[in-house]
């Protein structure tokens, strides 16, 4: 049974999207900020409590991954504030964007930090909150749709599929410095699962695929690179774990990318759907 349509004071029925003005979101206070996930990029992926962000928000202190078309649903008067971080690029400094957090919140504003896909997957949403914490900034984590998950979503490749694997590890493919990270235990983390999800790792995936081909992966294991995922632009390309240095030679992945490691390439045959008109539609 259809839940019923809420009622507006003029007594008609609010219907489809608007129903939603009535809901009891929770309030977003002067002082606070909200660590906000968008989704891997499609602005339809965000969710209702990102697009309830957005309305209520003062400014938004966005990253380079939110995807512009969502800046799009801010209510008008609300101050955006750039703040993107891009490997080998001018970037703002962490310390910077954060202190930059506590001084709009100390002035009584509304903060949105809005971060591409999940604020604690490898988003530095962690360290943001501690700072928070010591500042004594009240704030309130929105999960958003990670891009190793929703990004797989969309090319076809279920991150687990019963047939083919029960785990899945996700890593960072560069460290602060922008290098392979040397705290990663690549020799365990090689065999440990069948298939490996790898945000951040195109530049140094040469270099991964060496060492993970050292802790005993199988060189044939098939290797598929996502770009720009879940927009009309997305793109996917494979090789294979011992041909990834040819295949970067001869190629340049767009990023961002997710970089998938582990068979579950094979159900793309089968399950992409993302693909001819439904690429048209930039919501998603």
């Amino acid at each position: 049974m259809d839940k019923p349509s809420k009622i507006k004071a003029d007594g008609t029925a609010h219907s489809g999207f608007a129903r939603l003005d009535s809901e009891p979101f929770p309030a977003f206070e002067p002082g606070w900020v909200w660590l906000v996930g968008a989704g891997p990029g499609a602005p339809g992926l965000m969710s209702l409590l990102c697009y309830h962000a957005l309305q209520s928000s003062d400014v938004v202190v966005y990253d380079a991954l939110v995807n512009p078309d969502i800046l799009k649903w801010v209510r008008p008067g609300t101050a955006l504030e750039y703040a993107g971080k891009r490997g080998g690029k001018p970037s703002a400094q962490q310390r910077d964007i954060t202190l930059r957090l506590i001084e709009l919140a100390e002035a009584g504003k509304r903060v949105l930090r809005l971060k591409g896909g999940d604020p604690f997957m490898f988003g530095r949403g962690g360290e943001e909150c501690q700072h928070l914490v010591k500042a004594g900034i009240p704030f309130r984590i929105v999960p958003g749709i990670t891009a190793g998950i929703g990004g797989l979503a969309y090319a076809g490749l279920p991150a687990t599929h019963r047939d083919t694997n029960h785990s899945v590890i996700f890593l960072t493919g560069h460290d602060a410095s922008g290098k392979m990270p040397a705290n990663v235990n690549w020799q365990a983390v090689a065999t440990a699962s069948p298939v490996i999800v790898m945000y951040m790792a195109v530049k140094n995936l040469d270099e991964i695929a060496d060492a993970l081909i050292a802790g005993g992966r199988d060189p044939d294991d098939t290797v598929t690179i996502i770009s720009h995922a879940t927009l009309p632009g997305q793109s996917v390309a494979h090789t294979t774990l011992g041909a990834v240095r040819a295949f970067l030679a001869s190629a340049e992945p767009a990023t961002p990318a997710i970089v998938v490691l582990g068979p579950i390439a094979e159900w793309r045959e089968v399950l992409d759907w993302y693909q001819g008109a439904l690429r048209e539609n930039p919501v998603g």
